[in-house]
């Protein structure tokens, strides 16, 4: 019999809807009932992708005997943390407080009325069964002490992530470079990224010491981002064949994933590559930026050009099945090109694995394997281009992972705004049209007309968007109205921010909350201020504020956008890695500010080869016809075009010329 599951659209609710436990979805009528029949709720987070999440069902949720306990004390709720992050960050809050650690499976008890008492993440089937039916006992005869556990661990969610506003708006390099001298001594000065195990790649951390290192020019740190960025792109972290990033390597080698595929990383690492492209030139950049690219637009998106979520870790029920390699199959497809194959891509000691099974990953440039084999390289690319065509082959026959093919309106912006960041920064017109693809698929069917964002929308479910929905989508359409120069993707940017700072700011707490004051009201109401793998919703919503006061001579927004990052300087200043995207907004206000407005019949090929090659923190306005945007406002549009650089709200002389515009905006390193 399946459970009331079955009825979800979510691919990690569906895959529990053949247990023998009862489970519901998170609604109101389900809250009812856990206050009509008052039994403990069980809270079970997790997300398709998630390894543990499998274990732990494999062992107990598909258990008769456990479900029967279940059953009969809990009402037994499953949560997809992608879908309701904010039912997430409520419950992971409070496992943190209590255990001081957190993860996924997520597994909280609370109160009827949805209160936390107990939690912790994978638990093992016996320790499980006797955590549940002390919880039963308790409930059943001491229920004035499981309050008390669930007004004090409430009163502590309340108090978290709270920050205190601090007054002043003056913004000093000197917090960055405090944050960014004791940052440095976590460095790993071998394999790149932070001394210890395992390594997330964490892209906004990179791009934001990519552009602190624009203008500082640090030499030590300029060497840190290149062997992080070099050592990543040849890791096993990397799928050497397929393209496209795992979620994190298990060692401090960037060599064994754990092997999910996550479109947020995916999306921020395509960003990342692209700048560190555009500010080094190394090819080897460029390469995984295309091949990431492919992946996605191969893998995970739809055909209405949304992007799907995910891909499993597993196959076949076994991690990395799908990814890795055994020797004597590479030497079998192969034939006499195995041995240059295996030099190049580690299939010795330095490639194994376990149980036989090699990962692809390369320690070796191609000159030097070049100049061993007496060919050229590129003679040596077409070579191991054949081989990784042969190997995609035969991979393709293999069982694929799970697909998650939730299109989240957030990890879309992110995807987005990096295929137009691509376009910027190589001209190449197919990721323009998928930007513009994406953007019209979100705009259509994401975006309401009074300002609203929704999360997800399918055939069965339909979810309001939380804080990052709104400030990812703005985002991606800031850099949407640029590539296209068409004023209503901008004027969308507003719509969307306005109702976000109606329904989610609290101007007397200086405070964005996660969740839509009109929509439904959990236990707390929580704020997400430090930046994680993905950044603040807080603390890009402070980011688009900047720009849009910018374009729309907005004190108002300019006013929102620093208070929020003068909540966190403090922060930034003691724990750079965990404020990394405020760091970027902080370096943006310590920097001169530059606007370069371009306006005429044909922008995009002055706008290109401009973009390439200006600064960071640059805001460019463009238009292709007289337009209201105060930026753009009164400016003749001629056949030719003509470039207008100016700071401090005051523009030099025109010009036609890039050279000269470039020349106008100067060294600002």
């Amino acid at each position: 019999m399946a459970n009331l599951l079955q009825y979800e659209s979510s691919p990690y609710l569906l895959q529990h809807a053949g247990n023998p436990v009862n489970w519901h979805a998170w609604n109101d009528e389900t809250l009812a009932l856990a206050k009509k029949e008052n039994k403990l709720i069980l809270v079970s987070i997790g997300y398709s992708a998630c390894h543990w999440c499998h274990v732990m069902e494999h062992e107990s949720f598909e258990n008769k005997a456990v479900a029967e306990i279940m059953n009969a004390h809990f009402i037994n709720i499953k949560v997809d943390r992608e879908e309701r992050p904010d039912i997430d960050m409520v419950y992971m809050g409070a496992v943190q407080i209590m255990t001081g650690q957190g993860g996924w499976p997520l597994n909280c008890f609370a109160l009827p009325d949805g209160r936390p008492i107990y939690g912790g993440t994978y638990f093992p089937k016996q320790q499980w069964i006797t955590i549940l039916k002390n919880l039963a006992d308790l409930y059943k005869q001491e229920p004035e002490k499981a309050k008390e556990y669930a007004v004090n661990l409430t009163k502590g969610l309340e108090h978290l992530e709270m920050p205190k506003p601090r007054t002043g708006n003056e913004f000093n390099i000197n917090s960055l470079k405090k944050s960014v001298q004791k940052w440095k001594q976590s460095f790993d000065h071998e394999q790149g990224g932070p001394n210890k195990a395992p390594k997330f790649p964490l892209p906004n951390n990179y791009l934001f010491l990519l552009h602190y290192n624009y203008f500082e020019q640090d030499q030590s740190l300029k060497k840190h981002l290149e062997l992080t960025l070099t050592k990543m792109a040849r890791g096993g972290i990397y799928d050497q064949l397929g393209g496209g990033f795992a979620r994190y390597s298990t060692d401090i080698y960037w060599k064994v994933p754990h092997f999910e595929k996550m479109l947020y990383d995916n999306a921020q690492l395509i960003s990342l590559y692209a700048q560190a492209y555009k500010l080094t030139k190394n090819e080897l950049y460029k390469k995984v930026v295309y091949e990431t690219i492919a992946f996605v637009e191969s893998e995970l998106m739809s055909p209405d050009k949304g992007f799907y979520s995910a891909l499993d870790a597993d196959s076949e029920g076994i991690e990395g099945k799908y990814y890795v390699w055994k020797k004597e199959e590479l030497e079998h497809l192969l034939k006499g090109d195995f041995k240059l194959f295996g030099e190049y891509y580690c299939v010795n000691e330095t490639g194994y694995w376990e149980d036989d099974n090699y990962v692809l990953m390369r320690d070796t440039d191609d000159s030097s394997i070049a100049l061993k084999y007496h060919i050229t390289t590129e003679e040596l690319q077409l070579k191991i281009n054949s081989c990784k065509e042969t190997l995609m082959k035969e991979r393709y026959k293999r069982v694929k992972p799970g697909l998650d093919n939730k299109i989240l309106a957030a990890w879309n912006g992110l995807m987005c705004k990096a295929l137009a960041e691509a376009y910027l920064i190589f001209d190449e017109h197919k990721f323009k049209d998928l930007a513009i693809e994406n953007a019209v698929y979100l705009k259509d069917n994401y975006c309401l007309d009074s300002g609203k964002v929704l999360r997800v929308k399918n055939k069965n479910t339909l979810i309001s968007g939380f804080l990052d929905d709104y400030a990812f989508v703005t985002d991606a359409f800031l850099l949407v109205y640029i590539i296209t120069a068409d004023e209503n993707w901008l004027n969308k940017c507003k719509l969307i921010t306005d109702y976000a700072i109606n329904h989610f700011y609290v101007k007397e707490n200086n405070t964005f909350f996660y969740t839509d004051s009109s929509e439904e009201k959990l236990v707390v109401r929580k704020a997400e201020w430090s930046d994680n793998v993905i950044p603040a919703s807080s603390s890009q919503m402070a980011v688009n504020l900047r720009k849009l006061a910018i374009y729309y001579d907005d004190e108002n927004y300019l006013e929102i956008s620093k208070h929020l990052l003068n909540a966190v300087v403090t922060e930034i200043e003691s724990y750079g890695p965990g404020y990394s995207n405020w760091g970027l907004l902080l370096l943006d206000y310590c920097m001169p500010q530059t606007e370069v407005v371009i306006v005429g019949k044909n922008v995009n090929e002055k706008l290109v080869e401009l973009y390439k090659q200006a600064a960071p923190n640059v805001i460019f306005a463009v238009s292709d016809k007289s337009a209201e945007l105060p930026l753009v406002k009164n400016r003749y549009v001629h056949e030719s075009t003509t470039i207008y650089v100016c700071k401090n709200k005051s523009c030099l002389l025109p010009t036609g010329s890039v050279e000269e515009a470039l020349t106008q905006l100067g060294n600002q390193h």
